[in-house]
């Protein structure tokens, strides 16, 4: 049958807040990439609706590997909010099944109208992380199932701001309770992370949503994704950018 866009944001809606994982949409939907990212802006804005403001988006498939994994050839694009914002600390009981991943993030100061201007209107840059939380049973989804839940965000955070510079190779370090569970470098995000930055401003310029001072970008993963168990103290390190801590 078609995409109910209503219909399937507010199941995405119950999964959030019963805390339950669901079936894929797809099981059940005729879900397109068009009807996706509909049912994501349903999402957002019954969010910002009660209350929650816009503060960024983030980038999905910046990995090559992952692209070819999905059979895809674009990134992906997801909106974040305030709430999403964890400042220091994640309650992961209020999760499905989170999972961390080192990020190079990007503050926006200025409104960016162009892709071509869009690194100019960089204000600072910083290391910072990702947790993912797809609704979904066992992780598992198509590209229209990751597209309508937002992909997969849950919650975010960052370090200190630093000038804008070259991060096109910088070396990063997740740490759980003290032991290293995965390094890698800014180059796996699309060869450069400032090519994450231009895709994000070609998709939110295409929909409507142009980036605006204040807001972050998210620019990807460096590495895969780990597990988030709760008690566990995390600190990521980005080679001239210092660290960022979370606790769970």
């Amino acid at each position: 049958m078609s995409a109910d866009v209503h219909a399937l944001a507010t199941t995405l809606e119950a999964a959030v807040r019963d805390r339950r994982a669901i079936p894929k949409l797809t099981d059940g939907a005729d879900l397109d990439i068009a009807s996706a990212y509909a049912v994501q802006r349903e999402v957002i804005e019954r969010r910002t609706r009660s209350g929650e403001r816009l503060a960024g988006v983030k980038m999905g498939f910046t990995s090559r590997a992952k692209m070819i994994q999905m059979g895809v050839d674009d990134v992906i694009w997801g909106l974040l909010t305030d709430a999403m914002l964890a400042e220091g600390s994640v309650d992961v009981s209020g999760l499905i099944h989170p999972r961390i991943e080192p990020e190079i993030v990007y503050l926006i100061g200025r409104e960016v109208r162009s892709v071509a201007e869009v690194e100019s209107c960089v204000a600072g840059v910083a290391v910072g992380y990702e947790v993912l939380d797809s609704r979904y049973e066992d992780f598992k989804f198509t590209l229209p199932d990751v597209i309508a839940d937002n992909a997969s965000a849950a919650r975010f955070g960052f370090g200190a701001w630093h000038a804008p510079r070259d991060l096109s190779n910088a070396g990063l370090l997740m740490e759980i309770d003290g032991r290293p569970v995965q390094t890698g470098s800014s180059a796996a995000i699309l060869g450069d992370p400032a090519r994450s930055l231009r895709a994000a401003a070609r998709l939110a310029l295409g929909a409507g949503t142009p980036l605006e001072p204040g807001w972050i970008v998210l620019a990807g993963a460096a590495t895969a994704a780990v597990p988030l168990p709760a008690g566990a103290h995390v600190r990521i390190t980005g080679a001239g950018l210092a660290s960022v801590e979370v606790t769970t």
